[in-house]
């Protein structure tokens, strides 16, 4: 899988994030800064991956900061080299999972290379450029990982129409690395009242947490990705810890109509 000698550029700065580098950077810092102790009760040498949301910060940073404030005491003590991003397709549907056509991606705090090793003979694993090109579900979770460990690596994987064995296979490529930590970008369920989205995401939270595999796509955009992340979750022994959970009404959205999030983080353990 080559990629081109090309930067993939920032598509939606300025709408879900703000697209002054020195505001976002404050953005950022902000939403970090706020987070409550909850994930303190977490080792983060434990931690090997993520499950965050990806609406605009106004909605969702506040949750995707509890667990990205775990990352950051990750990173304190093992930074890890590499980080992959497993994101939903929005607006180019696509079959399996695709890495971009570049060979770097770029938000308004810099440019982070684009690694795709271990990926190799992956019949699931594609380039396609047109589902990278204006993919928000990837892209909004790069300035959150460059503003903790900089310009580091990155895997994106847009997650199309695939099985969770087929997602899973991917994961378990990515995580025989110990150096390459997993996010998953999901956000939960749409456009119901607040009441009803939290009595639906409080069942999806709960099978996230059992590691069920068969979430559907209209409780979880990011369904695709996320199932193959609790399969191979099992797989790999590793466990799921809610951090935080809102809905937009929470934050900036209207109640009769809102959108469900949640952070959670995966551990190789129990944590105590």
């Amino acid at each position: 899988m080559r990629a081109q000698d090309t930067t993939r550029p920032p598509a939606v700065a300025g709408f879900f994030y703000p697209a002054d580098p020195v505001e976002l950077a404050g953005t950022i810092d902000r939403l970090l800064a706020s987070t409550d102790s909850d994930e303190e009760e977490i080792d983060p040498v434990l931690l090997r991956g993520l499950i965050v949301p990806h609406a605009g910060y106004v909605y969702s940073g506040q949750v995707a900061a509890h667990g990205y404030r775990l990352l950051a005491r990750l990173a304190v003590q093992r930074p890890p080299r590499r980080i992959a991003v497993l994101g939903p397709t929005h607006r180019v549907a696509i079959s399996g999972l695709a890495l971009p056509a570049t060979c770097r991606y770029a938000t308004p705090l810099g440019v982070c290379p684009v690694d795709a090793s271990g990926l190799d003979g992956l019949a699931q694993v594609s380039v396609h450029a047109a589902t990278h090109a204006e993919e928000h579900s990837l892209e909004v979770q790069i300035p959150f990982i460059q503003r903790i460990l900089g310009d580091v690596p990155i895997t994106p994987l847009a997650v199309g129409l695939a099985e969770p064995g087929s997602v899973a296979q991917v994961i378990e490529k990515l995580a025989a690395d110990p150096d390459t930590f997993i996010v998953i970008s999901s956000d939960l369920s749409h456009y119901h009242a607040h009441d009803q989205a939290r009595r639906l995401d409080d069942r999806t939270i709960s099978r996230i947490l059992d590691r069920q595999d068969t979430i559907s796509a209209d409780r979880a955009c990011g369904a695709y990705p996320l199932n193959g992340m609790l399969h191979a979750a099992r797989q790999l022994g590793w466990l799921t810890h809610i951090l935080a959970r809102a809905t937009s009404a929470d934050t900036a959205g209207d109640p009769s109509r809102v959108v469900g999030y949640a952070s959670l983080a995966l551990t190789t353990e129990a944590s105590s």
